[in-house]
This record gives structure tokens, sequence and C-alpha cells, in this order.
């Protein structure tokens, strides 16, 4: 059975990693730069900038294409500032108890 007390530090070692999270902010673009997302590490949307050659109506496909760039590259660069940040040794701890 966990003790509660453990249980309560877990939370609030969450609740400090989520902040962390939202803090850290990262862009993605699409190849061609005409749509740029902004996104926090937790993966919630925060503001998104559309090239208005790609607001008339029959620039839809390359407005989903540019989205689906966009997010893409935020991912590779996300995963990137993660691997950098992780301390191997807390990493290790986590899974061995």
């Amino acid at each position: 059975m966990l003790n509660p007390v453990e249980v309560l530090k877990m939370q609030n070692e969450a609740k400090k990693l989520q902040k962390k999270l939202r803090e850290r902010k990262v862009k993605g673009e699409s190849k061609n730069g005409m749509i740029v997302i902004y996104m926090n590490a937790a993966q919630e949307l925060e503001d998104v900038h559309i090239d208005d050659e790609y607001l008339s109506p029959d620039m839809s496909e390359a407005l989903k294409k540019g989205f689906k760039e966009a997010f893409k590259d935020y991912q590779k660069k996300l995963q990137k500032d993660m691997v950098q940040d992780m301390d191997m040794d807390q990493l290790r701890n986590m899974f061995s108890k």
C-alpha cells in the first residue's frame, strides 16, 4: 500500500513539472515559414500565425499541409529540448523503484 505522505509528495512533484512544462515555449514552423504555431511543452497551443496568402478559400489544402508541417517541427524541437534537459540519474531512479 502506498504511504499517503509519499502520494502527496508525488502529486506536488507532478504539479511542479506541469508548471515547468507550461512555462517552456516551443515554436513550430511550416517548411516555407508561412504558418507558425506557438505551443508550450505541455503540448497546449498558445498562438498561431498564418500568412495572409493562406487565408483565401482556395488555399485550404496548403493551409492543412502547413499546419501539419508546423506541428511536426514543434514536436521535433520539443523532443530535442526535453532530451537535453533530462537528468539521466533522475530518470533511472524513476524506473528503478
